[in-house]
């Protein structure tokens, strides 16, 4: 298999995963232009990158790790957005900084959040954070306490005096 075959099916792999992890159609906002770094020892998809920014990273459990960046270019796509939650003012820079996001700071949620499943914090309709949920969409609504998602990575808080 030529050098172009394997890009080619690396691409149509990461296109499937993105549609089976956050809904069919999703995968058409992955950008054009990506660059695919894979490992030298497995030969297995590593990170995928934009303009030397990364987009994700491919689990060995054959999920994906996306960042913030790569959230806000899918955040395009409706049924992408079922899979996050909006906080409110008062969580919002502890977001930014790493903090998980409780169940009482969440003022909207998506319907397709699954424990486990990677979900993005959003703000005002930006992606502030990216991480794991621990509860799923119900729990999350119907509970005033506790932790609703753990946080992967963030956009780290520009404010110093906040």
């Amino acid at each position: 298999m030529d050098k172009l075959t394997y890009f080619m099916n690396s691409v149509l792999k990461i296109k499937y995963t993105l549609d089976a992890l956050f809904g069919q159609g999703v995968s058409k906002y992955l950008p054009k232009d990506v660059i695919i770094n894979y490992s030298k020892k497995t030969g297995r998809i590593k990170h995928v990158y934009q303009n030397d920014i990364l987009l994700c990273t491919l689990r060995t459990d054959g999920g994906l790790a996306i960042t913030p960046f790569f959230a806000q270019i899918l955040l395009k796509s409706k049924k992408f957005k079922e899979n996050c939650l909006e906080v409110d003012d008062e969580s919002k820079a502890f977001v930014q900084e790493g903090s998980s996001v409780f169940c009482k700071h969440v003022t909207w949620c998506g319907k397709n959040i699954m424990i486990g499943g990677d979900v993005s914090v959003l703000h005002d309709g930006k992606v502030i954070a990216v991480g794991k949920a621990v509860l799923s969409t119900r729990m999350i609504k119907s509970f005033k306490k506790g932790v609703a998602v753990k946080i992967r990575d963030s956009l780290k808080s520009t404010n110093s005096g906040v």
